[in-house]
Order: C-alpha cells, then sequence, then structure tokens
C-alpha cells in the first residue's frame, strides 16, 4: 500500500510544479553535416523543458524541410525512416510544453513561412511568452496577414519577421530590431533562412539561451548548455539580453535590440531551482552549485536535529546533499525512483496501471520508521504532494518530519514562460505563516529558503523573482 502511494506522488507530482517552459537548438554549418544526429541530440538534452511535443527544420540544398510530432524527443525520431533526407548545413528544433496554444498539433513548433511558390523560406522556435501576442495578433490579421496555429505567440514572432524583411530591404538583423519593437514579454528565439541562422534574446534576457562550437566552423545555439555538450561541442558564452546574432558561411554578426537601453537584466530564477538540468551553466554559473549551496543555506537558517535527510528525486536531490555537507546529518537516497518509466506511460485498464504505477517510487521502509527525517524538495507550490508524502512518512513509522524548501515562499504566477496555477491555487499565497503551512502539511517544522539567501547564493539582484515577490519585469496586459 505505502509503495502505490509512493508512486501515485510521484504521477501526481508533475501537476504539483510550476511546468516545464520549452526548449531551443539550432546548428549551423557552412558544409553538409549529419543534422538529423545533431538535432536529435540537442533535443534529446532538453527533453526536460518540453514533453509535449517535437520538430525540427533543416537547411538542404537551399531548402527549407520542417518535421514534427507530438511525443517524447526519440520516439518521435524512432519513426523517421529517411534519416539521410534531413542532412544539411543547419537546423533549429524545438521541444514543447505549451504555455499559450493549448495542445493542438497546429501549434508545435518550429512555425515557417513559405513564399508565393509554396517554397518554405523562413523558420523559427521560440521559448518564452508574450504578453501582448493577441493585440498583435489580431492587428496582423486586421491587414491580411494569416496565421495556421489556433494562437501561437511564437508564430506572432514569425509573422513580423516576415512582414518586416521587404521593409528592411531582406536584411534578417533589421527585420528582428523592427520586430522586438512591436513584441513584448520574454523570448529566446532561433531563426532559420535559405542562407543563415539567427538567434536572440529578449532585452531582459528572461529566458536562457547560449551559444557554442562543434568546430571552428560549426556554430551551436541551445537553450542550455547541456545542449552543446550533447553534441561534443564547447560553450562559448550566453548570449546577453537584448542581443542577436546572425551567422552565414561568410562570417558571425553581432549586433542589439533597439530597446535594450531602457532594461535591465532580469534572468528568470527558477532556472537555478527546478528547470535547468543540474550539469548546465546558466549565465556561466553552474546549476547544481546553486542547488547544493541552497542546502546549506537552509541548514544555517534553521538548524534542526536529525537521523537522516532525504531529497524529493530528482530536483531535490542536490539541496538535500548540501543540507547534509553543512549539517553532518547523513543524505541517504530513500526515496528509489525508477527512471525507466516516463510519466507518459499509460495503460488502459485501472487494475493495470495500479501494479505498473508500483514500479515508479519506492521507500526503503526500515531507513524510515522511528528516524527523525529532513525532507528537501525544490519548491512548494500547491502543497498537494508535499502533503501526500509526509502522510506516507508518517504512515512508515517516522518519528519527526521537518520540511525543507530550496526555494522563497511561491506567491505569484508566471506569465513569461512557464505554465503555472493561479494565486488562489497557490499555499504560501494563501497561507502568508509558514506556521499554518506545516499544520497543513503536518510537519514538525517547515522552512523556506530566505529571499536574501536566494540572492546571497546567486550572488545578484539581476534576476526576475517575480513569483516570489509580485513584481515583473515585463507588466501582463489587461
Amino acid at each position: 500500500m505505502i509503495s502505490q502511494l509512493f508512486s501515485y506522488i510521484l504521477e501526481n507530482n508533475y501537476f504539483d510544479k510550476f511546468n516545464d517552459e520549452c526548449g531551443v537548438f539550432g546548428i549551423y554549418s557552412p558544409y553538409k553535416v549529419d543534422t538529423f544526429s545533431l538535432i536529435q541530440f540537442g533535443l534529446f538534452a532538453l527533453q526536460h523543458r518540453g514533453q509535449e511535443a517535437c520538430g525540427f527544420s533543416v537547411l538542404r540544398d537551399g531548402f527549407i524541410i520542417s518535421h514534427k510530432s507530438e511525443g517524447l524527443v526519440l520516439d518521435f525520431f524512432r519513426k523517421i525512416s529517411n534519416s539521410k533526407c534531413y542532412h544539411g548545413n543547419a537546423v533549429i528544433g524545438h521541444t514543447r510544453y505549451s504555455t499559450e496554444g493549448g495542445q493542438s498539433k497546429k501549434n508545435i513548433q518550429p512555425f515557417f513561412g513559405e513564399d508565393s511558390y509554396g517554397k518554405s523560406t523562413i523558420s523559427i522556435v521560440h521559448n518564452g511568452n508574450l504578453v501582448n501576442a493577441q493585440d498583435l495578433r489580431r492587428k496582423l490579421e486586421s491587414q491580411g496577414i494569416n496565421f495556421i496555429s489556433e494562437y501561437s505567440d511564437s508564430e506572432v514572432i514569425l509573422r513580423l519577421i516576415q512582414k518586416y524583411l521587404p521593409e528592411s530591404d531582406n536584411s534578417l538583423e533589421k527585420a528582428i530590431q523592427k520586430t522586438t519593437i512591436d513584441i513584448k514579454g520574454a523570448y529566446s528565439v532561433i531563426v532559420l533562412m535559405d542562407n543563415k541562422i539567427a538567434a536572440f534574446r529578449d532585452p531582459n534576457g528572461i529566458r536562457p539561451l547560449c551559444y557554442g562550437m562543434l568546430n571552428e566552423d560549426i556554430y551551436i545555439f541551445s537553450s542550455e548548455t547541456c545542449g552543446i555538450d550533447s553534441v561534443g561541442g564547447f560553450y562559448v558564452r550566453d548570449l546577453f539580453p537584448g542581443e542577436i546574432i546572425i551567422v552565414d558561411k561568410k562570417l558571425i554578426q553581432f549586433s542589439l535590440l533597439s530597446e535594450r537601453k531602457n532594461t535591465k537584466k532580469r534572468i528568470c530564477s527558477f532556472e537555478y531551482i527546478y528547470f535547468s538540468r543540474p550539469d548546465s551553466l546558466i549565465e556561466n554559473i553552474n546549476v547544481y552549485e546553486i542547488r547544493e549551496k541552497s542546502g546549506e543555506k537552509l541548514y544555517e537558517q534553521h538548524p534542526v536535529e536529525a537521523d537522516v535527510v532525504i531529497g524529493v528525486p530528482d530536483s531535490g536531490v542536490p539541496a538535500s546533499i548540501g543540507y547534509s555537507k553543512a549539517s553532518g546529518i547523513p543524505f541517504k537516497p530513500i526515496l528509489v525512483k525508477n527512471k525507466y518509466i516516463g510519466r507518459s506511460f499509460i495503460l488502459p485498464k485501472q487494475e493495470m496501471r495500479e501494479k505498473m504505477v508500483n514500479l515508479k517510487l519506492n521507500p526503503i521502509l526500515d531507513e524510515i520508521k522511528g528516524k527523525r527525517i529532513v525532507i528537501i524538495d525544490d519548491s512548494i507550490v500547491r502543497g498537494t504532494t508535499s502533503r501526500r508524502l509526509v502522510y506516507i512518512l508518517r504512515k512508515a513509522g517516522a518519528k519527526e518530519i521537518h520540511f525543507r524548501s530550496a526555494s522563497p515562499p511561491i506567491i505569484g504566477p508566471c506569465y513569461l514562460g512557464v505554465d503555472t496555477p493561479s494565486k488562489k491555487d497557490l499555499i504560501s499565497y494563501n497561507h502568508i505563516d509558514k506556521k499554518d503551512i506545516a499544520k497543513i502539511l503536518n510537519v514538525d517544522s517547515l522552512e523556506f529558503l530566505s529571499m536574501d539567501n536566494f540572492i546571497d547564493i546567486l550572488g545578484s539582484i539581476h534576476y526576475c523573482f517575480g513569483c516570489f515577490t509580485g513584481n515583473y519585469p515585463v507588466q501582463k496586459n489587461d
């Protein structure tokens, strides 16, 4: 019974988190390479940023060819039999979690534009969210510009670039600059044209985007450095907020968006808490180290005597290790997760589902009974998963349970590229006093990482802390 309940927790943990955003990846080479394998590796490395759908566009012999579908990356690529048809000199790709536009196949990226002869001339992938996309789409539609998606802010960016290209003497740089005057929000974008690739980032740098090299000729763009690592490349640096990089066969060109002067760097702080892979660098800062330091700070904030420290797999584990190092309390992987069953695993009958979920996560009961436990998760959103988890630990015979969150209390939703609950669903918004939350969770003590300590760990205030403070770098349109 206990193992079934733990499995139920893992199944539902996804719905008690800030759901992943999207991942973008791109390669440009002056000569033909195995773009099929490169984009497959890159997107698989970014799978944690979106599990709903994926797709890619390849530049081959002057033509842009796109392929996209619902499902996980490896399942998607396994169904493609003619892989050599997708060898070219450039490719962009996207792994999707829908924040705008819903789950329709029409909303899967990349989006592409065609000329009057039906030839694809431009393709785009985007991570982020525009706060004025609906207004822009209505305006463009009134001008006779057609849209393919049911609603996607990413396609709005594409149609604006297409609109401004003829007005800019077909200069992609100028078209992007004009586009970014119109759009408002968070965006990290990669654009593929018939002879070049471009990457650009919003003036606040809210969503991550970096670039690297596979060799002295081949350029790589990725949401995270783990994507660059996956193809054997080396990381150069993150794109600056408001920067445009354009690569073609002759050169690499760096420029800035015209709106960059009036904005401040505000990178999403939740990238370090949960979204990014622990082996990635974001703004040249090691994600794993931030998470481990969070655990150390948690112990400094509120020491407690205990017998064992455990982490909620997988994102709570680095902070648990940090807490253990600072406290001297042993860390033990008491929650054992089977990593070979994805969250999309579906069986038709309830009886079979109940049997299969037993394989997903099991506690080591002998390590729980009679023990004083510190349990650490990356965050507490609704609190439903935390409450169920505590219930199971109590049933297993835990003597004391001390819950620690490796982030500050979440009091606001995010509308800049993350699918999050509304305020009324956030436990810390509804219960300001953490003692009230501790009672709801039925724990002996509860502690959140303080904002001061979080800022101290990150080393600056140049981040978006909107979900913790309610103050956002870009205000949402009413």
